[in-house]
């Protein structure tokens, strides 16, 4: 299963590597930004983060792009939790609840 991320946050990613590293059948790609993600090759699930700039408005072609799309962001920013769902991102989260599950969310 191969996995792509778009996050601006360092630490966001380390704690996506840490995550999935008890799962050697997911390999983790990451990207600059969120029209990267548009038509990868081979990726199984994309997750955004929806903090990173540009990521609201590239979710439509990721959407059509990809089997499946994650996104999460801050609980507080109902607004853009909701755009996503709008958009129609498969599962949209709260940044907490996005980093606690986020090895069952890719168990497919």
């Amino acid at each position: 299963m191969k996995v792509a991320v778009a996050t601006p946050d360092l630490m966001d990613r380390s704690r996506i590597t840490t995550a999935l590293a008890s799962q050697p059948d997911i390999e983790v790609v990451f990207v600059g930004s969120p029209d990267a993600l548009v038509g990868l090759a081979g990726v199984t699930a994309v997750l955004v983060d929806l903090s990173k700039r540009g990521a609201l408005e590239a979710l439509p072609a990721i959407v059509a792009s990809a089997p499946r799309v994650v996104a999460y962001g801050s609980h507080v920013d109902r607004t853009l939790l909701d755009a996503a769902r709008a958009a129609g991102v498969d599962e949209v989260l709260p940044r907490s609840a996005f980093f606690t599950r986020l090895p069952s969310i890719l168990r497919v």
